[in-house]
């Protein structure tokens, strides 16, 4: 594979995650505004998040699923590097796996401990 190829399907994996990600959102959004759009906003009270993981339980199936677009949103750029550790591990480049394997845990361990 050559580098212009492997720029090729990167930039295809990030265009397809970002416009599947925007989908989902908007279709969530649209979901929302249909279900609760007439309502008025309560400012009153401050309702905050819930915790961590299982983020989706309890929410409305509106905003769960906003939710699980943004989730697809972030998924994305760690969908490239894994990509990118099949590539380099196909070409055999090692110098090039373990710096991919490096960012890829740096990601991991940002994702989980926030």
């Amino acid at each position: 594979m050559t580098d212009t190829r492997l720029e090729q399907i990167v930039g295809n994996l990030l265009r397809a995650g970002v416009m599947l990600a925007a989908a989902v959102v908007l279709a969530g959004g649209v979901w929302y505004l249909a279900a609760h759009g007439g309502t008025a906003p309560d400012y009153r009270h401050f309702h905050g998040a819930h915790g961590k993981m299982p983020w989706t339980q309890g929410l409305p199936a509106p905003l769960a699923t906003i939710q699980i677009g943004l989730l697809l949103l972030v998924a994305t750029p760690v969908a490239r590097v894994v990509f990118c550790i099949a590539a380099f591990a196909a070409e055999r480049d090692r110098m090039y796996v373990g710096f991919t394997l490096l960012v890829l845990a740096i990601l991991t361990y940002s994702l989980l401990m926030s």
